[in-house]
């Protein structure tokens, strides 16, 4: 017979979890009233959560009944982002990146088998991609940094990853039969660079190129993401760029060395 025991505390715990995810993402303006509407938790419980996540460190309580993340909880996200967010360097390429372009410029990185988006800088007229967020792995048949990736892995990695699973239409543009996707990674292997057109959020396309560790095997991409129309204009100038920054990142990983191509500078 299952221990109730159990059941309740696991059941605390993703409450638990869910507030204080609620709390980092109201960027200090949650109060308990808010909390408790937003995600359907009785009042008093809300409080309760609140009083333990405030007694661990895990949250703060600000002037007139908000709260906001505690040191415990920033001290976990900075442990978080040591294992898996971008070094130094490609933070540096990314910048560089999206200094020239002006537009919203991502970094991912690939890491235990798929795609995780490390690092983003919003552009002057940012555009909304859905869920989007640092950490986010999913789509990676929609997505044109994880095609960058998956073109330039073996064959038979793609397979086990694709062959057979649905491939979920996220717009009306998504690729979503094995064998297209397919041809459109030999497509993407071909010319060094991938894609997005209006395939994972529509009104939205993208660009990105990989870049490779000193192995030769990919090791991550940069990517832009632009308004559809505009994206037009400019493909062939943020093509470039983004191949640029690929190229400056093969570069660190294979010498050691930030150095930015004479052709570049000039």
């Amino acid at each position: 017979m299952p221990d109730t025991n159990t059941q309740t505390v696991l059941h605390t715990l993703e409450r638990g979890l869910t507030l204080l995810e609620a709390v980092a993402t109201a960027d200090g303006t949650a109060t308990a009233k808010v909390l408790s509407r937003k995600l359907d938790i009785k009042i008093g419980t809300c409080y309760h959560l609140l009083r333990t996540l405030l007694a661990t460190g895990h949250v703060v309580r600000l002037p007139g009944g908000r709260y906001d993340v505690g040191p415990r909880a920033a001290s976990l996200s900075r442990h978080l982002q040591q294992r898996s967010g971008p070094s130094p360097e490609l933070a540096a390429i990314l910048t560089r990146l999206h200094n020239k372009t002006q537009e919203t410029s991502y970094l991912s990185g690939w890491y235990h088998g798929t795609l995780t988006l490390q690092h983003y800088l919003s552009g002057l007229h940012a555009v909304s991609v859905g869920n989007l967020d640092v950490g986010y792995t999913g789509h990676m048949h929609a997505r044109a940094s994880c095609k960058a990736v998956l073109a330039f892995l073996p064959h038979e990695q793609v397979a086990a990853m694709f062959e057979g699973v649905e491939l979920a239409p996220v717009t009306s543009h998504t690729i979503t039969e094995y064998d297209r996707f397919v041809a459109e990674l030999a497509r993407v292997r071909k010319q060094g660079y991938a894609l997005d057109l209006e395939e994972f959020c529509d009104g939205v396309s993208c660009v990105a190129a990989p870049f490779f560790d000193a192995s030769g095997s990919p090791f991550g991409a940069f990517t832009v993401s632009v308004p559809a129309d505009r994206f037009r204009d400019r493909r062939l100038w943020l093509t470039t760029e983004v191949r640029e920054a690929a190229s400056i990142a093969t570069g660190l990983l294979r010498t050691g060395r930030l150095t930015v191509p004479q052709a570049a500078r000039a």
